[in-house]
């Protein structure tokens, strides 16, 4: 039996998770389980699940219902299909309820999960404080995912990136402008001034820099405009095409179509290195020319990684590479 190509191309250059390109947020009892009927309509459709559903108890949770709010979000945890994506977002490892979101939460659902984000993380030592949080109530195999908000941590995010724990990288643009104090004019939080301001810039191209150093995923902030899906559409192209994210927050159900398409390989681009790895493969990954161009292993995991893209944003693959999906999303896991 022939080895699979992720196996041959993706070594230690290559991104060590591959993950949904939607990563959809949402903190009320109602939204939540609209936002898991939709994964699970989506998943139909698409042949495979095309976002992540993250169950919200920092923003979701009501003041002096944080316990509540824990064991809401544990108990549709628990309920969700066999098959869904779900994570949860618990509140910051400063904050009171931290240590009884983790216990709640991962001491009950971990098997269900597939994440849990920790958001205002500052440094290598909060992700040691959730860690041992997790591993205090079992969840010792469950990753982290954090968000970098403030100037300090987008400093330290190349250590925080290196933590093995720690599977994605997500900015937190709101509480990152505000935490310059006036410095950062509000349009900054905008459209079009998130990526314009030399700072705003400076924070997303080091986190995303972070997450490729050490093979991590990084994730793009929300767009809070979310009744403008063009404005939508043209900020996830500039995250996908021009600053390196693989993956982008969505707010509200009408997002996620629009960030998959965005994030999705073009129909010429799937051909192209479905053609491309076919002739690798029948060279025995040797190089070839192609096109008019001399390509090997590099270019090859290039195409490679190009047909993954397209497999998890849904598209069809060409006949000819449909047989080696199967078998991916298996080693991914």
């Amino acid at each position: 039996m022939k080895t699979h190509p992720r196996s041959i191309l993706l070594g230690a250059q290559a991104g060590a998770f591959s993950l949904p390109v939607c990563d959809h947020y949402s903190g009320v009892e109602t939204r939540m389980k609209k936002s898991l009927q939709l994964q699970a309509d989506l998943t139909a459709e698409f042949g495979t699940c095309v976002f992540d559903v993250t169950l919200d108890c920092e923003d979701g949770a009501p003041v002096g219902g944080e316990a509540e709010h824990a064991a809401l979000v544990t108990s549709l945890a628990l309920g969700a299909a066999p098959e869904a994506r779900v994570a949860v977002r618990v509140h910051p490892v400063d904050h009171l309820a931290f240590q009884a979101d983790v216990a709640t939460i991962a001491g009950q659902a971990a098997s269900k999960l597939v994440h849990l984000m920790v958001p205002k993380v500052e440094s290598v030592a909060d992700v040691q404080t959730a860690v041992a949080a997790l591993d205090a109530c079992g969840a010792i195999a469950l990753p982290l995912h954090v968000l970098i908000e403030s100037p300090a941590a987008v400093h330290r995010a190349f250590d925080i990136a290196a933590h093995p724990r720690v599977q994605s990288l997500s900015f937190g643009l709101m509480d990152f402008v505000s935490s310059h104090g006036g410095a950062i004019p509000a349009d900054g939080m905008g459209v079009a001034g998130q990526f314009s301001h030399p700072l705003v810039l400076r924070a997303k191209v080091e986190i995303a820099s972070a997450c490729h150093a050490h093979g991590k995923v990084p994730s793009h902030n929300v767009v809070t405009e979310f009744k403008d899906l063009a404005a939508l559409q043209t900020a996830a192209h500039k995250a996908a095409r021009e600053l390196g994210y693989t993956r982008m927050w969505s707010i509200h159900p009408d997002q996620i179509r629009p960030i998959i398409a965005a994030f999705a390989p073009s129909e010429r681009e799937v051909d192209t290195a479905a053609a491309l790895i076919e002739c690798a493969m029948a060279a025995d990954w040797a190089p070839v020319q192609f096109e008019g161009r001399l390509h090997d292993r590099a270019s090859y995991r290039y195409f490679w990684q190009v047909l993954e893209r397209a497999h998890q944003t849904g598209l069809l693959l060409p006949e000819s590479m449909q047989g080696h999906f199967a078998e991916s999303v298996a080693l991914r896991h």
